[in-house]
């Protein structure tokens, strides 16, 4: 190729990342804050298993620009396991975060969202989940994993106590949240969190009633096979249902059909809590960083149509490109990532809205040398721990 034709193409490469803007809203901010909920609650709705996780900080916002093309959102969020399990109607807000003394799980998460029509949609995400490991004292509950024996021995006696009272209804497993165990005075208890659905025990085994209708309590379960108490709710409401004490009442909740373990209480794996769905990445955006890669589980989820609208953008020529602002290098090395790409670079702009200053921010040496330039505000605040 002569000379005139790499210019020519090197003309072309130029012009079209010239358009590609980033924006670094402070991660307080309102347009930050509406991004993290709505990832929130799009990975609680992915999560069928274990409990609800709550937003706890947000970490980084990147806000893609392009000529013709709708914004893309690249977050970075931590989320705290809370005591709601996903069954659990109670909005997330309203949910209680576990606290670290009880082991408390962390969601590490990136995420892919579009502005489409004005309202923002999740593309792809990526999540760690880990235990905290802080703040564990002596003699302070030990999580257990989810296949143990001897636990699972307990949640089966505590499952038996909970039968015996209530009337014409019978309850098998739908799903262990968490076991854990204590040493105390009188030696180790246990402490168990299960979830039960009606059954229909007209043949033996009895069967789950894996349907809407099937009535599904929250139970726990505290002591030894010998002496136990146990509190069950009922998922609808979260009304007590049953009184080791007094007599069972049985509602019926319209709830959604979730996966059961039909007579088999014994989970095959060796973790001691649900994990968040780790990938979802059908379009291989290659914005999703290496940090929250575990492996390479994908959630079929179909992805919204996105139309083209024009994007609100001037674009600063004084900017400097930073080409790590869209692409994570450290991401072709992990094995977890499914999407392989080449970093794009950016140039770095002030969104032409007035009325919000603080939400058009310049990163990189340009706004270095200029004492006067916005400096991002990340990562935010702390809401829990």
């Amino acid at each position: 190729m002569n000379l005139l034709g790499i210019t020519a193409v090197l003309g072309l490469l130029v012009g079209s990342w010239a358009h590609i803007g980033v924006l670094r809203p402070p991660c307080d901010s309102l347009e930050a804050e509406e991004a993290a909920v709505v990832a929130q609650d799009y990975l609680n709705a992915q999560h069928k298993h274990g409990y609800k996780y709550v937003l706890n900080r947000i970490e980084d916002i990147k806000i893609l620009t392009k000529p013709n093309e709708d914004d893309t959102y690249v977050l970075e969020i931590d989320l705290l396991e809370t005591d709601c399990h996903v069954l659990d109607p109670t909005p997330v807000a309203n949910c209680t975060v576990r606290p670290k003394v009880l082991t408390a799980v962390e969601g590490d998460c990136d995420v892919v969202l579009k502005r489409v029509n004005g309202a923002l949609t999740v593309t792809a995400f990526k999540c760690k989940t880990e235990e905290s490991t802080e703040d564990i004292c002596l003699g302070c509950p030990t999580l257990l994993p989810l296949n143990h024996t001897g636990a699972l021995d307990f949640v089966t006696t505590s499952l038996g106590t909970f039968n015996n009272q209530t009337v014409n209804v019978t309850y098998v497993l739908l799903e262990i949240g968490r076991m854990s165990s204590q040493i105390v005075s009188g030696g180790p208890i246990y402490l168990a969190e299960y979830v039960v659905v009606e059954a229909n025990c007209t043949d033996d085994p009895c069967v789950p009633l894996n349907d809407a209708l099937a009535a599904r309590s929250f139970c726990t379960a505290r002591g030894s096979n010998d002496e136990h108490t146990v509190d069950c709710k009922i998922l609808s409401t979260l009304t007590p249902i049953v009184d080791v004490n007094g007599t069972a009442h049985v509602e019926h909740a319209s709830l959604p059909v979730v996966h059961v373990h039909r007579g088999n209480i014994s989970l095959n794996h060796g973790l001691r809590h649900h994990k968040l769905t780790t990938l979802h990445d059908p379009q291989l955006s290659g914005l999703l960083s290496s940090e929250s890669g575990e492996s390479d589980e994908v959630v079929p989820v179909v992805s919204a149509a996105v139309p083209t609208a024009d994007p609100a953008a001037v674009a600063d020529p004084t900017a400097v490109a930073d080409p790590a602002a869209v692409a994570d290098p450290a991401s072709a090395s992990d094995a977890s990532d499914a999407s392989s790409s080449k970093e794009v670079p950016v140039i770095l702009f002030k969104r032409a809205v007035a009325a919000q200053p603080a939400a058009a921010l310049v990163d990189g040496p340009a706004a270095q040398a200029d004492p006067t330039a916005i400096v991002p505000v990340c990562p935010g605040k702390v809401r829990f721990f």
